[in-house]
């Protein structure tokens, strides 16, 4: 099990370098920033710092999305960040919610998201590569090989089918085990039908971790939920309640959704929070005591899981780091 955190855009440059450093000493893997350029800072920016700060952390976006950059300057931004940090690039993609929505767009198709992947890993390689119109072929004579992995978030079947047949792994926004067992199961059957080797595919599962009160948890996380909720929503309005496409588990909470403040995305003093109730949040979250936290993670990973990342920004970074260093992370360790 790989262990990753995440943040916005908004962490202070001097709080980053010293929470990254410290994460990559408790064991922590890899780090993500959120890709939502109005909303919050450029996250390449501060990945370009941060890979200075560290030795062996892998970082990327999650998510970006095929329609916030050009094409060759998305590809030339990833594998310059590669080359100069020897290799721990990663990507995720989506089709794009805050940096698309917030300036009164709408995602990208999920054509467009399989194309993107397809050929930005063409780039990035340095192969010759004609894309999106584009009618002169692009090739990065510095490129140096380089096999940039790169995730799909889904979470309908579509999405998760297109996750399977094109990407190395897929981003699941939740961390209930069984919908991600039935979510990662999709991606399976879809990488074995198109004749790739499901056996390597990546899951992660992408959400908060608290310790503390169980109320004090269920008030820093309830964002959570609200943000998953507009994807969902966009699932339900496409495929309806229909249970054999989609689990009943993950769509039945957001009937009484009203709304979504994009302005306030993924923030607890969003207004449309009314509809998550405790259970909501601890079924999507990973709370409790250290313990609770092993239980349920082990759960993930039986499910299908290969990365838990934890949205990080609650205010009590520095002890989730500390605690999953010295009590969560080592029970997914060989003993020395």
């Amino acid at each position: 099990m790989e262990f990753g955190i995440c943040f916005k855009g908004f962490v202070e440059a001097e709080r980053a370098r010293y929470l990254v450093r410290t994460a990559e000493h408790a064991g922590f893997s890899h780090c993500w920033f959120y890709d939502s350029h109005v909303l919050w800072r450029e996250c390449y920016a501060a990945i370009a710092m941060c890979m200075e700060h560290t030795r062996n952390m892998r970082f990327g976006p999650l998510v970006t999305n095929p329609d916030v950059r050009e094409w060759s300057v998305a590809a030339s931004i990833f594998a310059s960040l590669a080359k100069q940090s020897g290799g721990r690039m990663e990507v995720a993609v989506g089709r794009g919610d805050s940096s698309r929505r917030v300036v009164g767009k709408k995602p990208a198709s999920l054509e467009r998201v399989a194309e993107f992947v397809e050929k930005v890993k063409a780039m990035v390689r340095g192969d010759e590569v004609i894309y999106d119109g584009v009618t002169t072929p692009v090739k990065f004579p510095w490129a140096v090989g380089y096999e940039l992995p790169m995730w799909i978030g889904a979470y309908g079947p579509l999405a998760l089918k297109t996750a399977g047949e094109h990407a190395d792994g897929v981003v699941l926004q939740i961390a209930e085990p069984q919908i991600c067992k039935w979510l990662a199961e999709q991606c399976f059957n879809a990488a074995t039908a198109a004749g790739r080797d499901a056996s390597k595919f990546r899951v992660m599962a992408a959400a908060p971790a608290y310790f503390r009160t169980k109320d004090e948890a269920i008030e820093a996380t309830k964002w959570f939920p609200a943000m998953v909720g507009n994807h969902v929503a966009d699932i339900v309005e496409k495929y309806g309640k229909d249970t054999d496409r989609v689990p009943r588990a993950l769509t039945a909470y957001v009937e009484k959704r009203r709304g979504y403040d994009y302005s306030k995305h993924g923030q607890s003093d969003n207004a449309f929070l009314d509809f998550i109730t405790p259970d909501i949040v601890e079924s999507f979250c990973v709370l409790g005591q250290p313990e609770d936290h092993i239980r349920k993670i082990n759960d993930l990973k039986s499910a299908g899981v290969t990365q838990f990342n934890i949205y990080l920004d609650n205010g009590d970074e520095e002890n989730i780091i500390a605690t999953y260093g010295k009590k969560v992370i080592p029970a997914f360790r060989p003993a020395p």
